[in-house]
């Protein structure tokens, strides 16, 4: 067997609600430590995306099988911006004991790596909770676009990007995300130019795709799917190193020739480090059995998450993993904030 590259580790290392409530959050319940006088009010879960992106609906899933485990309100509370980084920097300062985030890959892992002036440090800042969900991402692209064969493949795809040069752009929810550094992995990768255009979330993203300002994208396979249903957008190839469960039918990258390319998203909640040891413990147990229940995980599936329920040891190996990974992309493409 041959020994993978650095640049090849990264890559592998990355290939990385209504009706919920009863039996799983009754089972969450039961299964988690006990902490007097824990929750004392309501629960917040902050999100750093807009209302209606994918860590949104993740966060809004958890919600009422999660009060209903706590025997306390939760609530969702959108803080927008800078690629998530807003939401999180609110979450590592809460002091309340009774805040938590959802939060993307890159807000977990490379913000700091990414761009130093991020004013809190993942590994400092947060406590793990559960490892949620992983996905691929789906290339995506406009119906009808300008100089790509209507009924082309990836190769063809890549082949008019190429020909196109810096001419094409690309957007994602943020500089330091994954659909940024992605797509810049993939830009090496294949020697496409597109130029980078931050938005606030996905949802936003595939709007300015559908309105023509955009040429690509790396999304969600559930928004990628739904764009394609309604005629905006088509799929070209996922980032998983075969086809994806979450969309079957869509070739994957590899099989358009792309080497060394493997890129998956997750999302995950997480504590203040603040936050003390058996309420993060009681929060651990509680996600980590929602997530696994057969209710939310086909919700998760459905919004286009493969769900896990990891334990916080399990997030926390991630994240070191990852960060590990990302950083050396970050450095292989010379990636920056600006």
């Amino acid at each position: 067997m041959h020994r993978p590259t650095p640049a090849r580790r990264a890559l592998l290392t990355l290939a990385v609600a209504a009706g919920l409530a009863g039996a799983c959050g009754v089972a969450a319940a039961q299964s988690a430590p006990a902490t007097p006088g824990w929750p004392a009010k309501t629960v917040r879960i902050i999100v750093g995306f807009p209302p209606g992106s994918s860590p949104d609906l993740t966060a809004r899933t958890f919600a009422e099988p999660l009060s209903q485990a706590l025997g306390q309100p939760v609530i969702v509370e959108n803080k927008v911006g800078a690629g998530g980084n807003i939401g999180a920097d609110a979450v590592a300062k809460a002091t309340d004991g009774h805040t938590i985030g959802l939060f993307i890959n890159g807000n977990l892992t490379i913000a700091k790596l990414i761009n130093p002036q991020v004013p809190y440090d993942p590994a400092r800042d947060f406590a793990p909770l559960s490892l949620i969900g992983v996905s691929p991402l789906v290339l995506t692209a406009p119906v009808g676009q300008k100089d790509v064969p209507a009924d082309g493949d990836a190769r063809a795809f890549l082949d008019a990007a190429r020909a196109a040069g810096d001419r094409w752009s690309y957007g994602t929810p943020g500089v330091g995300t994954v659909g940024h550094l992605g797509t810049e992995l993939l830009k090496a990768r294949t020697g496409i130019n597109p130029v980078h255009v931050p938005y606030p979330g996905y949802p936003q993203v595939a709007t300015a795709m559908g309105g023509g300002q955009l040429q690509m994208a790396l999304l969600p396979p559930a928004l990628a799917l739904s764009q394609e249903r309604a005629g905006k957008l088509k799929r070209v190839g996922v980032t998983s190193a075969g086809r994806s469960t979450l969309a079957p039918e869509v070739p994957s990258l590899a099989e358009a020739g792309v080497q060394d390319f493997q890129l998956e998203i997750w999302n995950a909640f997480a504590a203040p480090a603040s936050m003390p040891a058996p309420v993060r413990a009681r929060l651990s147990a509680a996600i980590s059995e929602i997530a696994r229940s057969p209710a939310v995980r086909e919700k998760m599936f459905q919004q286009g998450w493969q769900a896990v329920g990891s334990s916080a040891e399990g997030l926390a190996n991630r994240m070191r993993a990852d960060t590990a990974a990302m950083g050396r992309v970050i450095r292989e493409q010379k990636i920056t904030a600006q």
